[in-house]
């Protein structure tokens, strides 16, 4: 197809710097959202595998947007682990975690997650209980098909969860650390092969932490985050692919 001497497609519209086609009202950001969960289902299906190149401009043409809410999303998604920045060369997928990379991960998350649930459980309000049920109510009943767009529910259900009682600690660095570690949960994902595998398990565990959050007892709260982050670590190492 010929291109206009302006620049863009014959017969397209004209874009304009934030990533609007003319005469669209969509807002930059929610463009700049919708190009982030079609490429991070892209990359949990393993559509894109490790290592290879993703190009801002054919993702912009695929999308039919402009190169600025791709740049933005695959800067988000830089964060979370998924993606690379490489000099001269763009962004490529990231390597799936290696089991030291994982066990890293999960050592850091004994580190602070148990602690988070302790230091929550003594300072949870009526109001933040009634979140902790409902993220777990939606655990439960969100789908579990094999395709990222079945089970994206789940996934966000399961890190609210988490991140509630990091903000419950109250605590700006303790928040801070698990931010850290929470931007990494998506790669985390495809450590033990792609889609939900353990979903029963998961869900008996953070009811568990969450009776125990109920309970009001800060040690109790604590060792059931532990055993359940524990048992997370064993499942993810037993459907790990040998190396």
């Amino acid at each position: 197809m010929q291109k206009a001497s302006n620049g863009t497609r014959a017969g397209s519209r004209p874009e304009d710097p934030t990533g609007r086609k003319a005469g669209r009202t969509v807002s930059r950001q929610v463009l700049a959202d919708h190009v982030y969960e079609e490429l991070l289902a892209s990359l949990m299906d393993g559509r894109l595998e490790p290592g290879a190149a993703v190009s801002i401009d054919g993702t912009a043409r695929e999308l039919d947007v402009s190169p600025t809410p791709v740049r933005e999303a695959l800067a988000r998604l830089e964060h979370t682990g998924m993606v690379r920045r490489v000099a001269l060369k763009g962004y490529r997928v990231a390597p799936v975690f290696t089991r030291e990379d994982f066990a890293d991960l999960m050592e850091a998350r004994l580190a602070i997650e148990p602690v988070n649930a302790r230091l929550a459980c003594a300072r949870l309000n009526p109001h933040r209980l009634a979140e902790l049920e409902q993220t777990v109510t939606d655990l439960k009943s969100a789908p579990r098909g094999p395709s990222f767009a079945e089970y994206k529910d789940y996934l966000e259900a399961d890190e609210q969860f988490h991140q509630l009682i990091a903000q419950q600690t109250d605590n700006q660095f303790l928040v801070g650390a698990y931010a850290a570690l929470g931007g990494q949960v998506q790669r985390f994902r495809l450590f033990g092969g792609v889609g939900i595998t353990d979903a029963e398990n998961a869900i008996a565990e953070h009811q568990s932490v969450l009776d125990a959050l109920s309970s009001g007892d800060p040690e109790k709260a604590e060792a059931a985050m532990a055993a359940h982050i524990q048992k997370v670590r064993e499942r993810a190492m037993a459907d790990a692919p040998e190396e």
